[in-house]
């Protein structure tokens, strides 16, 4: 979805997610306040071969393609549909809830669920066919992993759901991998995981299908549910509403267990409207798990579904699975260590699993200073070229100071790198050679006048 809050965004201060797309929350703050992605030419600087092929086709770049070889070898790994694995049982437990909660009329699921499209879109499916304006700050180049202009990794999950819903399908899920360049540290990964699910109606399936009198609390407290009676004079946006906090109450319920306490957030997505973000309360601090909303009729319409109306939402798996099991680190979803994976071996899906944290690593702590360029300066692409080099085995990177010289108005910053191995000890002879390196490649890469 787009911007909302601190932690859904197209772009937002000090985050960048994609629609619905739901890292990890930052910080609980209620400002609504925008702020600009600047975009930078480091992509379009970063050597590239004329053709890159990725999942056996070829792309030819131009000045957009900005995908790294760090990030090109994290495509096909698939986390989500690896068995046992901590996401694959998120993804498990969500489509065994709408299994078995919305059944069709011979008996089988409602939901269809696609969990294996390739996360190559033309830029077209992953904005335009959203209604995300052609000028909307979402589709910098600083923000995303573009192959060529016309070709990306998708951003969100939602990049499907115009070609799907073109196919006839009115309710479904899709479950994937998406990318997006951002910042460093344990709850910030440029490849996450989202889940998304669409439901479209004709007026008489949507009376029929909340109608059934159900009665589950699902406002804010102090509100109820309303009576069967009352919905056959509320407006079909009304009921649109209705039903879709409550499926949604109903699958964190599912997720957390009966009796949590949630509340709406007004939001703004492009493609919904009116939009909500769902907060809940976990264990005593509010946390934002999705975002939702009733569909555009502008996007249906487009997509062939005129007779109908609709709602979607996303969530992301990480963050959920960070919630469920305590997870602590984004990189662990990487991990291929036995005492992280075996603690998922579990015989059902819905058992209850308390990660239990091994013995971490000694970090390495080292900073780097440098007078910002002239031009165009993104955090992004510093994040990006660090990630390059360093890999998984930076844990964290964060800016600690910012001075503007008082004569030439110069501007520096120092960032502190942690340096941490999830699985053995660190060197202080390899970091030095990796920090070295990106010491170079900022100067290098970036133009920025070194201080080191």
């Amino acid at each position: 979805m787009a911007a909302c809050r601190n932690v859904t965004r197209m772009v937002h201060c000090g985050q960048i997610v994609s629609p619905w797309g739901l890292q990890i929350k930052r910080a609980a703050s209620l400002s609504h306040a925008w702020c600009r992605s600047i975009a930078s030419d480091f992509a379009s600087r970063t050597p590239t071969a004329n053709t890159v092929e990725l999942l056996g086709k070829p792309y030819i770049s131009d000045s957009y393609s900005n995908i790294t070889k760090k990030i090109l070898s994290k495509v096909g790994k698939n986390l989500h549909n690896r068995k046992h694995h901590p996401l694959w049982l998120i993804k498990e437990r969500v489509k065994d809830h709408f299994y078995k909660q919305y059944i069709g009329r011979f008996g089988t699921p409602l939901f269809s669920v696609y969990d294996d499209l390739p996360p190559v879109v033309t830029v077209e499916q992953n904005f335009d066919s959203l209604l995300i304006p052609q000028d909307h700050p979402s589709r910098k180049k600083g923000d995303n992993y573009y192959l060529n202009q016309t070709h990306m990794l998708r951003a969100h999950t939602s990049a499907h759901q115009w070609d799907l819903m073109h196919s006839g399908l009115d309710a479904f899920l899709v479950v994937g991998d998406v990318y997006r360049r951002d910042q460093i540290d344990g709850t910030h990964y440029p490849v996450f995981h989202q889940m998304e699910g669409v439901r479209l109606f004709s007026n008489h399936e949507l009376f029929n299908n909340v109608s059934g009198g159900e009665s589950f609390c699902l406002f804010e407290q102090g509100h109820r549910t309303p009576h069967k009676q009352e919905m056959h004079t509320m407006e079909a946006a009304k009921l649109l509403e209705y039903s879709l906090k409550l499926a949604l109450t109903k699958l964190v319920a599912h997720l957390f267990g009966d009796g949590l306490e949630i509340r709406w957030v007004d939001c703004y997505f492009p493609f919904t409207h009116p939009s909500f973000e769902m907060e809940i309360n976990f264990q005593g601090e509010w946390m934002e798990v999705l975002g939702c909303g009733v569909m555009e009729q502008q996007l249906v319409n487009s997509a062939g579904a005129e007779n109908k109306i609709g709602w979607a939402f996303g969530l992301g798996l990480e963050r959920l699975a960070m919630i469920l099991y305590g997870i602590p680190d984004i990189r662990l979803f990487w991990s291929e260590d036995a005492r992280f994976l075996k603690q998922f071996h579990v015989p059902h899906v819905n058992q209850k699993i308390q990660f239990k944290p091994f013995s971490k690593y000694p970090p390495v702590i080292n900073d780097i200073s440098f007078w910002l360029p002239s031009d165009k300066y993104s955090e992004n692409d510093f994040y990006d070229l660090v990630r390059t080099i360093g890999g998984d085995i930076v844990e964290k990177v964060e800016l600690i100071d910012e001075y503007t010289h008082p004569e030439t108005k110069r501007v520096s910053h120092c960032y502190q790198i942690t340096y941490r191995h999830l699985e053995r000890t660190l060197t202080q002879k390899e970091v030095s050679n990796i920090h070295h390196t990106i010491e170079q490649s900022v100067v290098q890469e970036l133009g920025v006048e070194g201080r080191f």
